[in-house]
């Protein structure tokens, strides 16, 4: 579809559905500008959740992920308090895919399951949840669930069609091309041919919106290399040019290596592949190693062609493991939560709790501290800050700020020993007592906490931004006020800081 316009330059964008038009006829660029220029006039909450939605879709069609981060906070921000569940099911697929892009694979599951909850909530016949299955369709493509890809997908069209909306919004060919060639690179090229042969027999270039043109070419190119036959020219849909071009050149040139192995010419196919590397977003990661094996087959070279096949596996294996340690550490992340909630509910009154994280606030420690001392009990204070948080927030945005933390208040209730206390002073500041006990001990419980922090797999939620933690201690005393303590602590934290 394209938008009705004179020029380029011409065309009147004033809401969300205006800058979709822009992203579909291939001018993510165009729409990222007008979705800036339009918002500061809006006044509409909904309205700007949308905008702001799909700013974020046309940054994604971009690969312009530093920007991202700070939409999401924005998108975020905006959803408190609005609780439409396709607008919350779009929101977590855009920020799974970010998550996904930005390496975070933990977080881009915990985005895609609370999508999915969101979306179960939507009606049966809504246009935006069809648009927000088909958006988690994608994302968990891009990541290799294919199987939840293609259920999503069928959510999606199961929608649209209820809600009288044009197919071609979402018949999507890359969901599933990007499963076929999972089941070839597993190893299945007979139910990867079947895929494909019944992908390029049922849909046509009249069938499928303009930018995923170049998939539905890819998808004829790579049956083609596989031995079977289509009556559509790929070549013109290969060379389809929208944005983003680096990544349409990508399938472009991939495409022409499929062609020329079907072709016969497999040297062409080799120099096509000498240096290309598919993005795992687009075509997975191990597709080129495997264009790779059907080139040197067709040259009769079968020991190049088991040694790049051999590639495919070390690929498949390397991404099974890291799944499989998801999966503990999910595991794990659960019990600290559930250690939390045990926690939390000693202290379940809102007016002394922290929101973020379920733990204690200010007001809650001042309490505790000053029953401590009524009771003529003291012991240590621990002031605790984390380290790189401002580069979490800075990369990631504060949406995974805050999971960071929420992370923390979990590692170190499980740390502490029973009848310790915990609370979130502020920011990303804790604040543990440690009744009873004296200095050289409390030494030992902080090196424990700190220990946690820096065990924690923390490049699984916020890639490339390590996350400490420095702790300062101090007595309380009959001597020492709680203040004074604090002042105390905090002084030797920020000293421990400075070394």
């Amino acid at each position: 579809m394209t938008i009705q316009h004179d020029s380029p330059s011409t065309a009147v964008v004033r809401d969300a559905a205006g800058l979709s038009r822009l992203i579909r006829s291939g001018r993510s660029s165009d729409a990222v500008l007008r979705a800036d220029e339009i918002l500061p006039l809006l006044d509409d909450q909904t309205e700007i959740i949308r905008v702001l939605l799909t700013k974020l879709a046309a940054l994604l069609n971009l690969s312009r992920m530093a920007e991202c981060p700070r939409v999401i906070d924005q998108a975020d921000a905006a959803l408190r308090g609005h609780d439409e569940p396709a607008m919350l099911g779009e929101f977590h697929a855009l920020a799974a895919c970010v998550a996904h892009h930005q390496g975070s694979l933990e977080r881009c599951v915990t985005h895609l399951v609370r999508g999915a909850r969101a979306l179960e909530e939507a009606g049966p016949a809504d246009p935006g949840a069809a648009r927000a299955w088909l958006d988690l369709a994608v994302t968990y493509s891009w990541v290799g669930f294919h199987r939840h890809a293609v259920a999503a997908q069928q959510r999606a069209m199961e929608i649209s069609r209820a809600a009288a909306m044009d197919p071609v919004f979402v018949t999507h060919p890359e969901i599933r091309v990007r499963h076929a060639l999972a089941l070839d690179h597993q190893g299945d090229t007979e139910a990867c041919l079947r895929a494909l042969g019944e992908l390029t027999r049922t849909l046509g270039p009249e069938d499928v919106t303009g930018f995923e043109l170049p998939y539905l070419g890819y998808a004829l190119s790579r049956y083609a290399a596989l031995g079977g036959r289509g009556g559509i020219d790929a070549r013109p849909l290969l060379r389809t040019d929208l944005e983003p071009y680096q990544e349409n050149g990508e399938l472009r040139r991939l495409g022409e290596a499929c062609l020329a192995i079907a072709e016969n010419r497999p040297t062409v196919a080799l120099a096509l592949l000498d240096g290309a590397s598919a993005a795992a977003s687009r075509l997975g990661a191990a597709e080129v190693p495997r264009l790779r094996a059907l080139a040197h087959t067709a040259l009769g070279d079968h020991l190049a062609a088991h040694a790049d096949d051999r590639v495919v596996a070390g690929m498949l294996a390397r991404t099974t493991t890291r799944l499989y340690d998801l999966f503990v550490d999910g595991v794990t992340a659960r019990l600290d939560h559930d250690e939390l909630r045990r926690s939390v509910t000693r202290y379940a009154d809102e007016a002394h709790t922290d929101s973020l994280t379920g733990l204690p606030n200010r007001r809650h420690l001042e309490r505790y501290v000053a029953e401590l001392a009524s009771h003529g009990t003291y012991g240590t204070v621990g002031v605790a800050d984390l380290d790189g948080f401002k580069s979490v927030n800075t990369v990631h945005g504060h949406l995974s700020g805050d999971q960071v933390l929420q992370h923390v208040a979990a590692i170190l209730t499980r740390a502490l020993r029973g009848g310790d206390f915990l609370a979130r002073f502020g920011g990303d500041e804790f604040v543990v007592v440690l009744p009873g006990t004296a200095l050289a001990e409390a030494q030992e419980v902080g090196s424990r906490l700190t220990a946690a922090v820096a065990s924690y797999d923390w490049n699984t939620l916020v890639p490339g931004t390590p996350v400490t933690l420095t702790m300062g201690l101090a007595e309380i005393s009959s001597r020492t006020s709680l203040a004074a303590a604090f002042r105390a602590a905090d002084l030797v934290m920020l000293q421990a800081k400075a070394g």
